[in-house]
């Protein structure tokens, strides 16, 4: 049904139905849902096999309405079934042919359209139902598949999405190290149903393209979700938040389907789904599909791009400098030679010498290209060189470095996995979104996503470079800046 329509499906079994089970049922006839029932088999040999009750099992069957009738003075709510062969029908209470009918008065059987025909199609006490019948399966239209006389719609909102290795594909809440990196989808629900002060919806999400990679070998993941309070802020939630904060609800299995699907009630307020699959580091685009009875709003929590870094303190007249500073600048006096300036080779130099030396901190020979994006970054006079001043603000940045990869590196293995490196980047001033988290892990993440420190500093360079010349070029903070093909490729080399 959901691949003819685009709708959404949920799967009820009535041993385990909800109470609200024939109101839910109601609404969606209502709202043009297609429902359809079954009974279950126990081997192939009952496939088509004809009960005693003249019901057919592993067969569909299609439910065509409901309604509630006085019966000797109770109310007794029916529900109407359509056997699509035609033929064979239920013959206990309320069959075509019962004696239930004869204490109905005519009008109400015209209005139930109770006819004696052997057409497939028939009523039913809701109860009997319940007992012979096992599943139900409805498929929730979008609006665009009703016509314009539909009683009611759902409204749909529609968010598409990725697991990244690496970045975003945290598993679920068993690996709460990583579970907080999935994709958040914040869901505002705003107001409630018209006949309880909750929210109605039906939240599904889809593993896209599994049929079509299926072909090379890709079978389809294990896949669920949890959908948790909004604390209010906008800012993505961290993992001490899904350490101390149960989820409000969630998909009642993880499973290997295309589609997880199921209804919640909940009131007004903001929240946030997390679509995971079972185990970490599977990729895989997904689609999540909100239908809720009123009007709600979903929107990825991505975080906008800014960066916060403090602007390095002015220097002291060298009749000022602490004894601290002489002693380095006698240093760096040292290192530079007669000409007072650092060179790419001179800061290579110096730099795998303090490094090697640095506990607790996995690091391969700095390149000599690390060394020119260093000086891209602070040399203000575009000598290709670093003059002391220059090179004691790099000095003190690379101190704040050092202490926030110690600070990540959480195994203390000497580097940073790339799902701490979100953290790891904040600390540091730099507030990323999805996207670009993902493209660094992809350029500095190793096969067990993990980042060395000449990596995590090269990152840095690399990211306070950009945000350096784009602050440069947006001249009027326009939040947008207009480059020519030359100047483009300019900035690429300088980057």
């Amino acid at each position: 049904m959901e691949d003819f329509t685009g709708g959404v499906s949920e799967t009820y079994e009535n041993k385990t139905a909800p109470k609200n089970y024939f109101d839910i049922m109601e609404k969606a006839l209502k709202r043009g849902s297609m429902l359809s029932c079954s009974i279950n088999i126990t081997s192939s040999a009952e496939t088509e096999a004809k009960t005693p009750q003249g019901l057919v099992k592993g067969h569909a069957y299609s439910i065509t309405g409901l309604d509630t009738v006085k019966y000797r003075g109770q109310m007794v709510q029916l529900i109407r079934v359509r056997n699509p062969w035609g033929q064979v029908e239920w013959n206990g209470p309320w069959s075509d042919n019962s004696s239930e009918w004869n204490s109905i008065d005519q009008a109400e059987r015209k209005r139930l359209c109770q006819t004696s025909l052997d057409d497939g199609e028939f009523w039913m006490n809701f109860e009997d139902f319940k007992k012979y019948f096992d599943k139900v399966e409805i498929c929730n239209l979008t609006p665009d598949a009703l016509d314009d006389e539909s009683e009611h719609r759902w409204e749909v909102t529609v968010h598409q999405g990725s697991w990244v290795r690496g970045s975003t594909a945290g598993g679920c809440r068993n690996f709460l190290d990583t579970f907080w990196t999935n994709p958040q989808i914040r869901l505002s629900l705003k107001e409630g149903d018209d006949d309880h002060n909750e929210c109605t919806f039906v939240a599904a999400l889809m593993q896209k393209n599994r049929r079509k990679l299926k072909k090379i070998g890709a079978d389809l993941l294990t896949i669920g979700y949890s959908v948790y309070q909004c604390p209010g802020s906008d800012s993505q939630l961290t993992k001490d938040f899904f350490k101390f904060n149960a989820s409000k609800a969630r998909s009642n299995t993880y499973i290997n389907l295309r589609e997880v699907s199921q209804r919640f009630k909940l009131p007004p307020g903001d929240y946030v789904i997390i679509p995971t699959t079972f185990e970490p580091h599977e990729e895989a685009d997904f689609c999540l599909r909100v239908f809720s009875e009123t009007k709600a709003h979903i929107k990825e929590i991505d975080g906008d791009l800014s960066v916060d870094i403090p602007n390095p303190p002015q220097p002291n007249p060298p009749q000022t400098e602490t004894e601290e500073e002489k002693q380095f600048r006698g240093l760096f006096q040292q290192i530079a030679g007669a000409d007072l300036e650092v060179s790419p080779q001179e800061l290579q130099y110096v730099l795998n010498a303090v490094l090697r030396r640095t506990k607790n901190i996995n690091i391969k020979e700095l390149s000599i290209q690390t060394c020119h994006n260093i000086i891209s970054l602070l040399d203000a006079g575009g000598h290709g060189k670093l003059g002391f001043e220059e090179f004691k603000v790099f000095w003190n940045k690379l101190k704040t470095w050092i202490g926030i990869f110690l600070q990540y590196d959480l195994d203390k293995s000497g580097t940073m996995s790339s799902y701490e490196l979100r953290l790891a980047l904040k600390a540091a001033g730099f507030q990323l979104n999805n996207i670009i988290l993902q493209l660094i892990v992809l350029r500095y993440a190793d096969d067990s996503y993990q980042i060395d420190f000449d990596d995590f500093l090269n990152c840095l360079i690399r990211l306070e470079n950009a945000f350096k010349i784009f602050k440069a070029l947006d001249k009027d903070n326009a939040e947008a800046i207009s480059v020519t093909h030359a100047e483009f490729i300019t900035l690429a080399m300088n980057i």
